[in-house]
């Protein structure tokens, strides 16, 4: 392996890793937490409709790390692809992540954003919880996917 494509393949690992760290994070202690600001607080401040404002702006800003992670791994697994390093399992976890990834950012986001702006009432419908549900399925397989291409490249890594 050559000295610059070890860097950016440890370049690489890191991102996919500190996305997914992130990912996490939020889902595990940044939810639980905004959506119980009365158990935190004492007193409830704020409605539900106001903690998922603030917990959707969290993933607003998160969809940003994803948008560059879905570059890097387009960028650096097609540049593997096309150098014949290739397995199925990280063939099919990249188009996962690509895809899962463009969803979230591009698709799920803007219409939670769209609904949110409608007003409260539109938030308590069931296309908006199954927006969200979806969104939240969707996220999960994409955090799935990113572990599956970093096990895999720090397998090849590693050899």
């Amino acid at each position: 392996m050559k000295p610059n494509f070890k860097i950016a393949t440890m370049v690489y690992l890191i991102v996919l890793s500190a996305t997914l760290g992130a990912g996490l994070f939020a889902g595990i202690v940044v939810a639980p937490v905004t959506f119980n600001t009365h158990e935190w607080l004492g007193v409830e401040v704020l409605t539900q409709f106001q903690e998922g404002q603030i917990m959707t702006e969290n993933f607003v800003r998160l969809s940003y790390l994803v948008n560059v992670t879905v570059v890097a791994v387009a960028l650096y697994e097609g540049y593997k692809y096309k150098m014949f390093e290739r397995d199925i399992y990280t063939q099919v976890a990249t188009l996962v992540v690509i895809f899962a990834g463009l969803m979230f950012g591009h698709y799920y986001l803007p219409d939670i954003l769209e609904m949110q702006a409608q007003g409260e009432a539109v938030t308590q419908s069931e296309i908006f919880i199954n927006a969200h549900k979806g969104s939240e399925i969707n996220f999960k397989i994409f955090s799935f996917a990113l572990l599956v291409l970093i096990v895999r490249n720090m397998q090849k890594a590693c050899k």
